[in-house]
């Protein structure tokens, strides 16, 4: 790369950090570590894009490890323009991948799994085949809801599933920005095209060390509103939202803008990841979380394989 693109793409997320960035005090404390790093020369060897990325995205997560907070490359040339160039890959992969809805199956004992990878997209994008899959489920006895590899997506499509488990509309969270201030509240959605799954029914979702994002969130809020026990590892631990800007053609600067609050914990799983109920290996997680809704259900497996 050439110094002079080097020092406009170091300065670009230096003063987009400060801007924006949720909290105001380490924001300032970056972009100060980013104007020395540069004037000390820490990126002046850098060879592409890719590599300068990587070397400012440590710096940028050095301070509190926010795994949202990136210089963050990408293979084609962003538009010209602020904005997310992950929507119209979001687009492509939801047409891809069914919408996120990996697998829907029935196991042994009337045990419904859902699995949703590798995002939870936006119910305009996938919401016809989520409410479809929850259809399917609607007569299981207990429920697997697999994200292990769900990677986050949308609080609408968090909303969404939500509202099929719960009896009625519950706040999830509130959004607060970086004065402080609430800016918005999530809310399970309160109806929906298919009968909801039904009160008391055994629930247990599966997380792993890569269980990022949204997918944290479904965990979180299932987990502290006494509908789910979580069976697996601790996740990633990135639990703000976050908007992209463009700091070179090949990098987006993404920085989280706001911090989601629980009603019931009064905090989120940023940094912490969710704690699982009962911790077990990412590759043991299904067959741990299946014996456990037996129980729950009455039954052993041998039984339920009868």
């Amino acid at each position: 790369m050439r110094q002079a693109d080097i020092t406009a793409a170091v300065e670009r997320t230096a003063v987009v950090v400060d801007e924006h960035y949720v909290f105001p005090d380490v924001a300032a404390r970056l972009a100060a570590l980013l104007t020395d790093n540069l004037a000390a020369g820490r990126y002046a060897a850098a060879p592409d894009p890719r590599t300068l990325g990587a070397l400012v995205t440590a710096d940028l997560q050095s301070l509190n490890g926010d795994l949202h907070l990136r210089l963050k490359h990408h293979e084609e040339e962003l538009a010209d323009r602020d904005r997310d160039p992950d929507d119209d890959r979001m687009v492509h992969l939801a047409a891809s991948t069914m919408g996120g809805i990996s697998r829907v199956a029935r196991l042994d004992g009337n045990v419904g799994v859902l699995e949703i990878r590798p995002y939870l997209f936006p119910p305009q994008l996938a919401g016809d085949a989520m409410t479809a899959a929850l259809r399917l489920l609607g007569g299981t006895d207990a429920l697997l809801l697999d994200l292990r590899d769900n990677l986050g997506g949308s609080p609408d499509m968090v909303a969404l599933v939500c509202g099929w488990l719960l009896d009625e509309p519950t706040l999830l969270h509130t959004m607060y920005d970086r004065t402080g201030e609430p800016v918005r509240q999530s809310w399970s959605a309160a109806w929906l095209p298919v009968p909801a799954y039904g009160a008391g029914k055994p629930i247990a979702v599966l997380t792993s060390a890569r269980t990022f994002s949204g997918g944290e969130e479904l965990a979180y809020n299932l987990q502290h509103l006494g509908l789910a026990t979580v069976v697996g590892e601790r996740t990633g631990g990135g639990a703000h939202p976050r908007i992209g800007f463009r700091a070179h053609p090949h990098l987006e600067v993404t920085v989280p803008v706001a911090r989601p609050v629980h009603p019931v914990t009064g905090t989120n799983w940023e940094g912490t990841g969710v704690t699982p109920d009962v911790e077990t290996p990412a590759a043991e997680a299904l067959d741990v979380a299946h014996r456990a809704v037996l129980a729950r259900l009455g039954t052993s497996p041998e039984r339920a394989a009868a």
